[in-house]
């Protein structure tokens, strides 16, 4: 089944505040089609007469053997998309040999993805006003086998997203980040006209005032590895490492942050330069075809992260639709491996892409 066939299926499916809330993004919504057009001006150059009888898509990230360098992105609230939530994805991503990223607004407990899981568990955060909400949900993910902390930076607050304020979205009943508490979590609840709950929400909740400094005391409370999401330069990503992190996400949230910013493809090769190869660089955003994993991979990423189409398989057949979707990314992936010659992951490199002359990309 072609990707675009999940999508219209989720579409017609969900309610159309709720496809607005997962499809929309902030300001004019030039982000949501940004990266995609400049993963459309890399162009592959595959080399021949190499051994490709045998191609391996798979890889290792921060310890977990992958089937495929894929990964799927944070996003919250999956009973949006079916009744089983994050335990369908969890199934589904097992299934495909994929890293589920769990958000810390999921709407299954810790404890039922993971018992469901049979692939490897990260957990995304938000910085807390209230630390110990934080410090305590960072315990039960290192209890129930969660793998890795994923701090989203770029979002000190929801931008404004004009669908979600126009719909003056708000969680409906029945669904709610179960690992939160109801007082922490109230605002996203209250609909009112005109405003987003999920923006509200965040001006009360979010702590904007962190630093860098503050990193010190997310590592004193783990031993799990921390991951910063939403770094796009060169700068922040030689501070992260700086402060010790053990991974970055180039990403531009899906499109529902900064208007108008340098979209993650474009800023994925200088945070690799930057970087040096210290700590693992993951792609996230726009990802749409098996050949986007082998572009960001000759850009130098270690792997990328899938978001929309993720859920645009649970709404359309839960844990099966992940699974499938995740799937068909694998196999055009091994499919390019072989047209181009690198029957391995590692056979990837900055000579297997080019760019046209016009909107070139840095290299």
């Amino acid at each position: 089944m072609a990707l675009h066939t999940y999508e219209a299926a989720a579409e017609e499916r969900l309610p159309g505040p709720v496809w607005d809330f997962f499809a929309g993004g902030s300001g004019t919504e030039s982000m949501l089609t940004a990266g995609r057009e400049a993963l459309d001006r890399v162009q592959l150059r595959p080399r021949c007469m190499v051994d490709v009888s045998r191609c391996d898509p798979g890889t290792d990230l921060l310890g977990a053997r992958l089937a495929a360098p894929l990964a799927v992105a944070p996003m919250a609230y999956h009973q949006l998309a079916h009744p089983e939530g994050e335990v369908a994805s969890a199934r589904g991503a097992g299934e495909a040999g994929a890293l589920l990223t769990v958000s810390m607004f999921a709407s299954r407990t810790l404890e039922d993805i993971a018992a469901a899981a049979s692939g490897p568990l990260w957990l995304q955060l938000y910085w807390l006003r209230r630390r110990e909400v934080m410090r305590d949900l960072i315990r039960r993910a290192e209890a129930a086998g969660f793998r890795a902390l994923v701090l989203t930076v770029d979002a000190p607050r929801v931008a404004y997203r004009p669908r979600d304020a126009a719909n003056g979205f708000a969680v409906p009943p029945g669904v709610r980040a179960v690992n939160l508490s109801t007082e922490v979590m109230a605002a996203s609840h209250g609909s009112r006209s005109g405003e987003s709950a999920l923006a509200r929400h965040s001006r009360e909740q979010f702590d904007a005032s962190i630093t860098w400094e503050d990193l010190a005391w997310l590592r004193e409370v783990t031993s799990l590895p921390v991951v910063l999401k939403g770094v796009l330069t060169g700068e922040d990503a030689e501070l992260a490492v700086k402060h010790g992190v053990s991974g970055l996400i180039v990403s531009n949230h899906g499109g529902r942050q900064l208007d108008f910013a340098r979209s993650a493809p474009e800023c994925l090769t200088e945070v690799v330069d930057a970087v040096g190869g210290s700590c693992p660089v993951i792609l996230d955003g726009a990802i749409r075809h098996g050949a986007d994993l082998a572009k960001a991979l000759c850009m130098g990423a270690d792997a990328v992260m899938l978001g929309r189409p993720a859920l645009w398989g649970l709404a359309h057949s839960g844990d099966a639709g992940v699974a499938g979707v995740l799937r068909l990314l694998i196999d055009q992936f091994e499919e390019v491996m072989a047209l181009m010659g690198a029957p391995t992951v590692a056979d990837f490199g900055r000579s297997g892409i080019a760019y046209p002359v016009c909107g070139r990309l840095p290299s």
